[in-house]
């Protein structure tokens, strides 16, 4: 079965699972109707709770999901899928109070039954969640701080919900809408439980030990790890994993592509790390023999997941990483098909891997590396500012439309936002642009 029709098929599953309730509500059998605006009121309740419980599986990083799905565009879909899930929890109040203006009073939290007040916690839970999301940086929050409130946030916003429905009683009197909302809660605590104690426990069982760490350009460190007492795990050039030299228990962890080839026989797999905060500036205090933890593989901007006879990639700064394992494993393969890698840096003396890629180009008859520096010296002749459509123009083939060309982009978002749009200005299709972003969550 291709790809494409896997990937159709749990975006069905999971709509399905979204409007399950509220179709055997419309299907079966049921309580007598009321006004217009109260039953579509619960009928947008229905889907909220829905939408807030299936949250949990976007970002789960469950294996047969993520083999499907790019991490970035899962991890957009549960930001916005939890804004729509917030403004929805709102309305659906909204709708009751102007059905009745009366229901105004069961905002009062010290005078309103606990099936009203259950729903205010539930609000409040969400808008914490949401705020403490989009505006962690801006707060200065620690990732691990934020991860542990967001679950708390997260039990509180799912569990008062669940609460004011069965309090509330009147569609949930109905045998099978309780059997459905019972089986949904297990769907949603089993993925919480994985997430929260079965990962960890098998991140513990197999872990990884330090080889050694080597100093690369740019303010950053290549960590070479091997497994310890167990055979590892194979990934694909152009994948990533998250990583943590704490107890997979506290959350510490971060994500980092991959530089190693795929093909490696030594069993060392490496991940260059720029220096850019607190965790990746102690990369280089690692020694070999410490222990670490690695979660992965993930990604699908991989060699191996696209099939073509040319390829164009384009990597700012430490997003040469996944494009030196991809370099590294078509070298290994003795693969070699028409390659050019458009690499941005700030200047000539933090290119990182700017040996080895010379290296690469001398050996690999096939690549072509062009440099873009921002900042650049009198005897610089090669381009400079930023990859721009006429700097991808001078370069690209002139033939490269009728082509199968690939472009592959790595880098920040906003880096990687102007180059889809110089490259959408070349007329290049979406279809064949495959990026990755650092930010995930």
């Amino acid at each position: 079965m291709k790809k494409s029709l896997y990937t159709r098929l749990w975006a069905i599953f999971y709509v399905i699972l979204v409007f399950l309730p509220l179709v055997l509500l419309i299907i079966f059998p049921r309580p007598r109707s009321r006004e217009f605006l109260r039953d579509f009121s619960v009928a947008l309740g229905f889907i909220t709770m829905s939408l807030l419980g299936l949250q949990t599986i976007p970002t789960s990083r469950l294996k047969f999901i993520t083999r499907h799905f790019p991490m970035e565009k899962l991890y957009t879909i549960h930001h916005k899928m939890s804004i729509a899930t917030l403004i929805l929890s709102v309305i659906h109040p909204v709708l009751l109070i102007i059905n009745n203006p009366e229901t105004l009073l069961l905002l009062n939290f010290t005078t309103a039954p606990w099936r009203a007040r259950a729903a205010l916690i539930s609000v409040l839970a969400m808008l914490i969640l949401i705020v403490t999301s989009v505006w962690r940086e801006d707060i200065k929050m620690r990732y691990d701080v934020w991860r542990w409130l967001h679950d708390a946030m997260t039990l509180l916003a799912v569990g008062f919900a669940f609460f004011h429905m069965f309090r509330i009683n009147y569609f949930l009197s109905l045998t099978y809408q309780r059997v459905i909302w019972l089986v949904l809660a297990a769907i949603w605590l089993a993925v919480i439980v994985y997430i929260r104690v079965a990962r960890p426990i098998i991140m513990v069982k197999h872990p990884y030990v330090v080889d050694h760490v080597e100093k690369e350009f740019g303010d950053s460190w290549s960590l070479f790890v091997r497994p310890d007492g167990h055979p590892g795990f194979k990934f694909q050039a152009g994948q990533f994993a998250w990583i943590t030299v704490e107890s997979p228990f506290i959350f510490r962890e971060n994500p980092f592509s991959f530089s190693s080839s795929s093909d490696r026989d030594d069993g060392l797999m490496s991940f260059t790390i720029k220096e850019l905060g607190d965790f990746t500036s102690s990369i280089k205090d690692l020694k070999p023999g410490d222990r670490i933890y690695v979660d992965g593989p993930y990604g699908t901007f991989s060699l191996d997941e696209h099939q073509s006879n040319r390829l164009v990639l384009i990597a700012g700064g430490i997003g040469s990483a996944p494009v030196l394992s991809i370099l590294r494993t078509m070298r290994d393969r003795d693969h070699c098909i028409p390659v050019m890698f458009f690499y941005g840096s700030p200047s000539w003396d933090k290119v990182i891997f700017r040996d080895e890629l010379a290296e690469l180009e001398k050996e690999m008859d096939c690549l072509k590396v062009i440099h873009v520096l921002e900042h650049t010296t009198e005897d610089w002749k090669g381009e400079s500012g930023y990859i721009t459509a006429d700097i991808l123009a001078r370069h690209l083939p002139a033939d490269y439309k009728q082509w199968e060309y690939l472009f592959f982009l790595c880098g920040p978002t906003p880096m990687i936002e102007a180059v889809e749009g110089a490259l959408h200005s070349l007329d290049v299709g979406s279809k064949k642009i495959f990026s990755e972003k650092y930010e995930m969550a």
